[in-house]
């Protein structure tokens, strides 16, 4: 596959991978008995649910909501938010199709991500009592962050510090692209990914497209879309701290979520976090922390939340204040697999589908960095993808294999 990754590169978003978009591609369910969505559904939620009963002191209230939440996604039918909810009346919108529906019916996409509102829900965590605001996923990033992997991880920076610019580039584009498998819901049933070859797992790589949109001294600004926390947030703040070191781009400008979703994505506090962990290691990783730290003080990276990127809703949707922002900007960097789903649709799309077209709606260039870890895939080339359906392996959901893909 390295001959076609490296053929992908030079060619990028111009290259013709396959036929033109079928709109009839069917949307994922989860209704499927041993698919990848149904597994999530079945087991990874309900594994979810016990470890965050045990992680907090919760009181008999917590427990109690938990319970019935267990028993709803299992063998119920989808139940919509009390009315007193904040966000009752988004959510009775966004839902109104799928209450009174068992779960497995509903969209994938979207029954995922009203879990995750349910689960918060079930914990106080918009309530106005001593819960409100408590991320239930934060003792899980938070030990993540503790790890002597991160140690190892941060303590590499050194021997890069002296590397060619050219190489270090790379190495901490793929630092960013790879930590996408420091996924803590993936692990919650997956177990780790075996790390396997980056040369070989990465199947398609537009990388050289994306440096061609960020010359050196262009006064460029760059959106950086985040998913999780902890073991990839961290590189993503190295990669971030390279655009702005190397003048790659003027100013960064870094969207997480405002409350907790999907267990491990990045919201403010996992930032401040993951920008400690830096500025207290030694060598490179401390000097890269404080820069990081002096560019949030001067606006040359700046933090941002909108409730769009918690919202159950492809980026086709997105409302025109997010539109202006990414239209503004010089390249948007979608990371993750949750971003990569609701950037193309979240769709059994033909695997050679171009992603260009798919991308099309987007207002601007648009990269994705994403580790493969569930049944959407586009932009294949043929032969890469015989390739990988002759090897037998899960490709598309193991976290074994990666893509770089850029729209200009």
């Amino acid at each position: 596959m390295s001959e076609n990754t490296s053929r992908a590169s030079e060619e990028g978003a111009d290259r013709d991978p396959g036929p033109a978009v079928d709109s009839g591609a069917p949307v994922i369910l989860s209704n499927e008995t041993g698919s990848f969505a149904w597994g999530v559904l079945a087991k990874r939620h309900p594994a979810l649910i016990q470890q965050v009963r045990d992680a907090f002191p919760y009181g008999r209230r917590q427990h109690e909501a938990l319970d019935a939440l267990l028993d709803e996604i299992s063998d119920g039918v989808v139940e919509p938010l009390d009315p007193s909810a904040h966000d009752y009346g988004q959510w009775a919108e966004w839902g109104r199709e799928h209450f009174g529906r068992p779960w497995f019916d509903a969209p994938f996409l979207w029954a995922e991500s009203y879990f995750y509102r349910r689960l918060l829900g079930a914990v106080a965590y918009f309530g106005t009592g001593p819960w409100q605001g408590v991320d239930p996923f934060a003792p899980f990033k938070q030990a993540e962050l503790r790890t002597e992997a991160v140690d190892e991880e941060l303590g590499a920076l050194d021997a890069l510090a002296d590397v060619p610019t050219d190489e270090r580039a790379t190495a901490l584009l793929h630092a960013s692209l790879w930590g996408n498998r420091a996924d803590l819901g993936f692990r919650v049933t997956e177990g780790n990914p075996a790390p396997g070859d980056a040369a070989d797992g990465l199947v398609v790589d537009d990388s050289a497209v994306l440096w061609k949109l960020l010359p050196t001294g262009a006064g460029s600004t760059v959106a950086l879309v985040a998913d999780n926390a902890g073991r990839e947030l961290i590189p993503d703040l190295i990669l971030i701290d390279h655009l702005l070191e190397h003048r790659h781009a003027k100013r960064v400008v870094l969207h997480i979520k405002p409350s907790p979703y999907y267990v491990s994505d990045a919201m403010t506090a996992d930032v401040v976090d993951c920008l400690r962990r830096l500025t207290q290691a030694f060598g490179e990783a401390g000097r890269i922390g404080g820069r990081l730290w002096k560019a949030v003080a001067t606006g040359h990276l700046e933090i941002r939340t909108h409730p769009f990127f918690c919202a159950p809703l492809p980026y086709a949707e997105m409302p025109d204040d997010v539109r202006e922002e990414f239209a503004a900007v010089t390249l948007t960097i979608l990371k993750g697999d949750l971003n990569y789903r609701r950037l193309v649709g979240d769709r059994m799309w033909d695997a050679r589908a171009r992603f260009a077209d798919l991308t099309a709606y987007f207002p601007g260039a648009v990269a994705a960095f994403r580790t493969l870890k569930s049944d959407v895939v586009v932009g294949l080339e043929q032969k890469t993808l015989d390739a990988l359906e002759r090897s037998g392996r899960a490709w598309r959901t193991s976290g074994t294999h990666a893509l770089i893909q850029v729209r200009r």
